[in-house]
């Protein structure tokens, strides 16, 4: 089993409750970030004021030295891991950090085991209903990624850091438990269900990229993987 270094951010912006397309509000500020390898506790990371307090957001030098974080990882031997962060996560350090190039090539050969699915699938799933239908405990109860930057706002940081350390717990621990049971199972929105069998384990981007389209014929708006990689062309990489 590979060696996994699970990662998730948290942006400061408040964006409209059921907003399809979050870059239109960008820039997004990144106000706290999470990494977690299994062992001890996660790693939290954020801004700090002259003070020594929390800052508002993460400071362009304290994002470098996390991208940098994640580049020794890998040559530690270590696979990225995240759900959603093709698409989400390493968009945003890439462009919060100034280190396009970098953060797109790290996406490329992570593994975010949400694009893995959607490529099999044609449709997205949640993280916290892949983690429920492993037996595992997933989000805290009414917390959400969209509640975030409200309690950011409001002073309630502690929560927020809670909160995205345990976010990369359970996509760490998702990882471990599908590879050993060589397969996903959820429940959908309409009570069903589901499994996926995943024999070989997760796929890095580049690797699930490979796989062929699924029939998405009965879907009225089906979702392109380009959705998910066009902004790896800032940083040179012609993702599909």
């Amino acid at each position: 089993m590979r060696k996994y270094l699970a990662f998730d951010i948290e942006i400061r912006k408040m964006l409209p409750a059921g907003l399809d397309d979050w870059r239109s509000h960008r820039p997004l500020g990144i106000t706290c970030a999470a990494t977690y390898n299994g062992e001890g506790k996660p790693q939290v990371w954020f801004g700090r004021t002259s003070e020594g307090g929390i800052a508002n957001q993460m400071s362009v030098s304290e994002l470098i030295s996390l991208v940098e974080y994640l580049e020794r990882a890998t040559q530690q031997g270590y696979t990225l891991l995240t759900w959603n962060g093709l698409a989400f996560d390493f968009d945003i350090l890439g462009e919060e950090s100034g280190l396009d190039g970098l953060c797109a090539q790290l996406a490329w050969e992570h593994v975010d085991m949400m694009f893995h699915i959607f490529c099999l699938q044609g449709h997205m799933l949640g993280l916290d209903i892949a983690a429920k239908g492993m037996g595992l405990p997933g989000k805290p109860v009414g917390m959400s990624g969209e509640l975030a930057p409200r309690y950011w706002a409001e002073g309630k940081k502690a929560i927020v850091l809670d909160y995205v350390a345990q976010d990369v717990r359970t996509t760490l621990d998702l990882a471990y438990c599908v590879e050993r049971e060589k397969e996903l199972r959820w429940i959908s929105k309409r009570g069903v269900r589901q499994s996926l069998s995943l024999p070989r384990g997760w796929l890095s981007v580049h690797q699930a990229l490979e796989l062929p389209e699924p029939d998405t014929s009965w879907m009225q708006r089906p979702l392109k993987r380009r959705r998910f990689t066009q902004w790896l062309a800032r940083g040179g990489i012609s993702g599909r």
